[in-house]
């Protein structure tokens, strides 16, 4: 048994669209970036544009990883490879808390959203919030339990739902510029003039962008389960991410041609206050589309975290258990583990707030990555490379991740780099724990076999099979 390869061009870029658009754009990057920029607004609308282009530039490079070892989660399989176990579980320690809380803060903004519009001007209550966030939770785990394929069709409509909303105030944001209102044109007569940021405050606002890209990598953690990975992830990839830059910079200039920089910065979601000055009348029913589209990016989260551990128990960094396959071809134990974690998250709240602390890992991985690729084309220049990037935009991703990494830390230092660091090397001392475990815990077996019987699940195909020596 093995993860079936069914999803294509349409299919893959229903569920790129679908990973990538949500909360960041509508609620929270607008705001941050802004902020960053020093509310100038020229600054601001660069960055938005110039991130699209560095992670379209990332993507590419990705694609050739994906499409040479097209398998489930191929950047850790990936890094395995190139830099051997212990590189490759820390990547998996730093994506394991990447997922669970970003999995959990999602939910609980989704949640928040949507008990918001019941207590109009109100605080939201946490337990109405947390106990909604759950049931989005649960509900989406048991529809990743249900295959791929189904979280594909769902995904679909998600995903319309969302290119919807942001037409809607892309164009409704241009007609506003054209028709010329004095008030809307106001925010940009004396734009230039606003005090400009330095280096460290564009690294902050660089990575309030990367915030809404951050599904974007989806693609290549399903890679074992795309349909001619070598012309799908391609080009879904330069697709894809192309409509989500234009879309993004249009609607940030809509935000801009209807409230004030300082009106966006205050607002806790710059779309529902968009909507609430355009559409007044409308407000509630619209901003319940709003959240309701958002929903599934929990799906899109759940469905990449499942085949990292997939792949990370194949290959014996975790109990072998979480590789089976249920009847719907689902790692359905990986699947429950990551919704069991997120839970606690939502649970416990205040866990949300260590995701500022995987940051730096998330940068020295994907550095990593970019090392890895440029270390492959010299030990094996003549492995089959179905994609092969442009070796310069291997090199614009490096010089762009090592910014990310050491402008923040130069420019101003604090005590959660500190954090960051130490972050890091418990991953290393957990690796020990495992390798050491691993080799003594026998009464894995039997939970293995118990947990068999339960999930009704069976063993997978090696991946090994699926790529070139």
């Amino acid at each position: 048994m093995q993860l079936l390869r069914v999803i294509g061009f349409f299919h893959g870029n229903m569920l790129l669209l679908s990973s990538t658009v949500g909360g960041g754009i509508l609620f929270v990057s607008p705001k941050g970036v802004l902020k960053y920029s020093s509310l100038n607004i020229p600054v601001s609308l660069s960055i938005w544009a110039g991130c699209g282009l560095l992670n379209m530039m990332n993507a590419l490079c990705l694609a050739e990883l994906a499409t040479t070892f097209p398998v489930s989660a191929a950047s850790y399989y990936f890094l395995k490879r190139s830099f051997g176990s212990s590189i490759a579980f820390l990547c998996l320690w730093i994506q394991l808390f990447n997922h669970f809380l970003g999995i959990g803060a999602q939910s609980l903004l989704i949640a928040s959203n949507l008990v918001q519009l019941f207590y109009s001007g109100c605080p939201v209550p946490e337990l109405p919030k947390k106990c909604l966030a759950l049931a989005v939770l649960w509900s989406f785990g048991i529809l990743n339990g249900r295959g791929i394929k189904t979280v594909a069709q769902v995904q679909t409509i998600s995903s319309l739902m969302k290119m919807a909303v942001l037409c809607l105030i892309s164009v409704t944001g241009i007609v506003l510029l054209v028709i010329g209102e004095k008030e809307n044109m106001s925010r940009f007569e004396n734009a230039l003039d606003a005090e400009l940021p330095d280096a460290s405050q564009i690294a902050d606002a660089i990575l309030q962008v990367n915030f809404s890209y951050v599904g974007a990598s989806l693609l290549v953690n399903i890679a074992g389960e795309i349909k001619s990975p070598t012309d799908t992830i391609t080009k879904s990839f330069i697709c894809g991410l192309s409509i989500v830059t234009l879309l993004y910079i249009l609607t940030n200039i809509s935000y801009l041609a209807v409230l004030t920089p300082l009106e966006i910065i205050s607002s806790d979601s710059v779309a529902v206050t968009w909507m609430d000055r355009v559409f007044p009348s409308v407000q509630w029913v619209i901003s319940l589309g709003i959240s309701a589209s958002m929903v599934t990016s929990t799906s899109s989260g759940i469905l990449s975290a499942s085949r990292i551990f997939y792949c990370a128990s194949q290959n014996g960094q975790l109990p072998v258990i979480y590789s089976m396959l249920n009847d719907h071809h689902s790692p359905v134990v990986a699947v429950t583990l990551i919704i069991i974690l997120s839970s606690i998250a939502i649970i416990a709240s205040d866990l949300i707030y260590l995701v500022k602390y995987v940051a730096l890992g998330a940068s020295c991985v994907n550095l990593l990555k970019m090392i890895g690729l440029l270390k492959l084309r010299y030990q094996k220049p003549d492995l089959p490379r179905p994609y092969k990037v442009w070796l310069p935009l291997i090199f614009g991703s490096i010089a762009s991740s090592v910014f990310l990494i050491f402008m923040p830390v130069i420019q101003s230092p604090n005590i959660e780099h500190v954090f960051q660091v130490v972050f890091l090397f418990c991953g290393f001392l957990c690796y020990w724990l495992q390798a050491h475990l691993h080799r003594h815990a026998v009464w894995f077996d039997t939970i293995t076999c118990y947990c068999q019987l339960l999930f009704n699940a069976s063993p997978s195909e090696d991946q090994d099979k699926l790529i070139p020596s």
